[in-house]
This record gives structure tokens, C-alpha cells and sequence, in this order.
């Protein structure tokens, strides 16, 4: 195992800086070295760490939401108005619809397991949209309307909401049918997982401004309670939402210690080990016969479920005061995908799914596609698109 966790720390992080230095994200040369020393390939990596890829990407999935929560700006969502809220729901809402048409005929799926599919890859990836965005809104590019402010917004919503669907679709598909006594269980989780996170988080901001400790002491307090609450949803068994109770605990807090907020929110994206353990089992996980096979299909879904997406990200902007370079910049800001379809690709097949494989394919080409596409589109078109307030 040590000569296992050796490679993945020093080739995993050399690959990354490579394509760093090309203008490529430093995920997309993780990936491939996951491919290249996995099990399908040369067979490099110890079997014990893919024994627990499952809990590794469930760590990785709670530091995700951690993050979208605390930098869940409440505030910024009413200032921008309707299409900010539309934003975090409408594009994954259209690109899942993609996905159940395009995949029965593209990938010879059903319906079902197209939703699913559409699950997995609806979510814009943070980790690539929103440094950008900060960037765009320190140095004044659009920020007259609001336009960098709704797209961060969006991009830290819909993480959750897509979420919250696959583990729907996971379980009509797992079932083969939707149990109508199950639709009684979803509210039940929703309030209790939301209602339990925001005492947590209010109690949470209030000892901290009682009892001064270290930002990294704060960190340790709150993945311990977020696995705590993932641990009490296994335990209930349905009737509890422990990735809700997450999210709501993280934004309750931000709400009452915005600053310490946003100087955990920092420190977690420090967290690049869990971040370099995903990417590389990801790419461990691709059966590369599967994927020589199916990939061109796999890429052609991709860019179908891509129209739909920029059809609902065009839906939101309609009505605004955005001109048609706005809205056209909107729609290419919000192409890149990347952690979320780390994490959630390669359950289907763990749970044993028959679409598993089609499942881990498509995430890792949504991948390998739009997290290059929807960087170098965001930093080509915003000087054309979008107006400096800055002199």
C-alpha cells in the first residue's frame, strides 16, 4: 500500500502540474495516471485502497457540500433575483430530461437509468467555475449586473440538488420501479436533515465566538459532526438526510460568522489529498475495454445533454437585462463538470447497477470534455462578452 499511496503523491501531483502548464486542469492528468496504473492497465495500484474507494468518495462528497454551503451566499441568491434561483436548479433539471431521451437511443438505456445518468453529470464543477468568477468579479467583468455573482451561486446550489436526484433515480433504478409509500419518506428526510443542520450550524457559530480556537480545530469539528450526521442517515434508514443536514449546517453557520466562513471555506479547498485520492480512483475505476467500446457514444451523449443545459441555462437569462454576449457567456461558464462526477460516477457500478459501467464512462468523458472546454470558453469569451466597471 505505501508504495501504492507513493505513486499516486508523486506521479499524480507531476501529472497534474504538466497539464497545469499546458492550460489544462490539473484533474484531467490525474485521471489518466489512475487509468495507466490502475487494475485495468498495469496494475499498480494495491487492491486494499480500491477496497475502500466507496468511504474515500463519500469524505470527498462531504467536503464538496461543506464547501457549497459555506460559500452559499444567501444574500447574493436575493440580490440577483430569479434567475440567480433558476440557475440552481434549471440547466441540471434540463440536462437530466437530455440524458433520459438521448441515452435509450445512444447507449441503449433505459429512461430510468438515462436519469441517472443525467444525475451524475448535470452538476458545473466549483473547483473550476468559481475561482474563475472571483477572479472576473475582483477585476470588475460584469460585475454592473451581477453576472459572476449569479453564476457562483448557481454552480454552489446545484451540486446539491443533483445530489439529492441521484440518490432518487439510484433507487427507482436499483428497484426497477418508484414504491409510492417511499414519496412519504422524502419530506420527512428533507425537513429533519435541514432542520437538525441549522441547529447544528447556529450552535456552531455560537460556541465559536464564545471559545477562540483555531480555524483548523473548527474544520476538525465539523467533518467530525458531518460524519456523524452521514452516520445517523444510515441509521434511520430514509428518514433522514444527512447530506441536507450538512449542507444546512455549513450555510446556517456561514449566515452567522460569514468571515470564519469564508476563512474555513479556504482552508477545506486546501484539502488537495482527498482531492488527488478521488481523481486518481476514478481513473483506477475505468474498465479501458469498456471505455474503447463505448466512448465515442459515451462523448456523443455528452455534447446532446450539453444543448440541453445551455437551453435551460438560456431559459434562465431569458427576460433579464443581460444582452445576447451576456447571456451567450452565461451559457459557457456553466459547461465545466468535474468533482461531483468524480465522486458519484463510479457508484452505480458499486452498487451493482446494470448501467454501472455506462455510468463511470460518461462521467469520466464529461470530464475529460468540459472541464478543458468550459475553462479555456470562460477565459476567451469573457474580454469579448462581458463589460470592465473597473478603469
Amino acid at each position: 500500500m505505501l508504495l501504492s499511496l507513493a505513486l499516486i503523491g508523486s506521479i499524480g501531483l507531476i501529472a497534474g502540474y504538466a497539464c497545469d502548464r499546458i492550460k489544462l486542469p490539473k484533474l484531467f492528468g490525474i485521471i489518466m495516471t489512475g487509468m495507466m496504473l490502475g487494475p485495468h492497465f498495469l496494475n499498480l495500484t494495491d487492491p486494499r485502497i480500491l477496497a475502500i474507494s466507496d468511504e474515500l468518495r463519500e469524505i470527498a462528497l462531504i467536503i464538496i457540500l461543506t464547501r457549497a454551503g459555506l460559500n452559499l451566499n444567501i444574500s447574493d441568491l436575493i440580490k440577483v433575483g430569479r434567475p440567480a434561483l433558476m440557475m440552481c436548479f434549471v440547466p441540471a433539471t434540463f440536462e437530466i430530461c437530455g440524458m433520459a431521451i438521448l441515452a435509450p437511443t445512444i447507449l441503449g438505456l433505459s429512461a430510468a437509468e438515462g436519469a441517472l445518468l443525467g444525475a451524475i453529470t448535470a452538476a458545473v464543477s466549483p473547483a473550476v467555475v468559481v475561482p474563475k468568477m472571483i477572479s472576473l468579479q475582483e477585476n470588475g467583468w460584469g460585475t454592473n449586473k451581477k453576472i459572476p455573482q449569479m453564476i457562483m451561486t448557481g454552480a454552489s446550489a446545484d451540486d446539491v440538488y443533483v445530489i439529492v436526484l441521484f440518490a432518487s433515480f439510484a433507487s427507482i433504478v436499483k428497484g426497477g420501479h418508484a414504491d409510492p409509500t417511499a414519496l412519504t419518506e422524502i419530506p420527512v428526510s428533507i425537513i429533519s436533515g435541514i432542520a437538525a443542520g441549522a441547529v447544528l450550524g447556529f450552535m456552531l457559530a455560537r460556541a465559536f465566538k464564545k471559545i477562540q480556537i483555531r480555524d483548523s480545530e473548527k474544520i476538525i469539528i465539523m467533518l467530525s459532526l458531518s460524519f456523524a450526521l452521514i452516520a445517523i442517515e444510515q441509521a434511520l434508514r430514509g428518514y433522514f438526510s444527512g447530506l441536507l443536514a450538512v449542507i444546512g449546517m455549513s450555510c446556517v453557520f456561514h449566515i452567522n460568522k460569514p468571515d470564519a466562513a469564508k476563512r474555513i471555506s479556504d482552508k477545506y479547498s486546501k484539502l488537495w489529498v482527498a482531492e488527488l485520492m478521488l481523481f486518481w480512483l476514478v481513473g483506477c475505476s475505468i474498465d479501458l475495454t469498456y471505455a474503447s467500446e463505448f466512448g465515442i457514444s459515451a462523448a456523443m451523449l455528452v455534447f446532446g445533454a450539453l444543448l440541453f443545459r445551455m437551453t435551460g441555462v438560456f431559459l434562465c437569462v431569458t427576460g433579464t437585462n443581460l444582452n445576447i454576449k451576456e447571456k451567450f457567456f452565461c451559457m459557457a461558464a456553466y459547461i465545466p463538470k468535474a468533482t461531483v462526477q468524480a465522486v458519484l460516477g463510479g457508484l452505480p457500478l458499486s452498487m451493482g447497477l446494470a448501467c454501472g459501467n455506462a455510468a463511470l464512462t460518461v462521467a469520466v468523458v464529461a470530464i475529460l470534455i468540459t472541464a478543458p472546454l468550459g475553462a479555456f470558453s470562460i477565459d476567451i469569451l469573457y474580454k469579448k462578452c462581458l463589460k470592465c466597471e473597473k478603469p
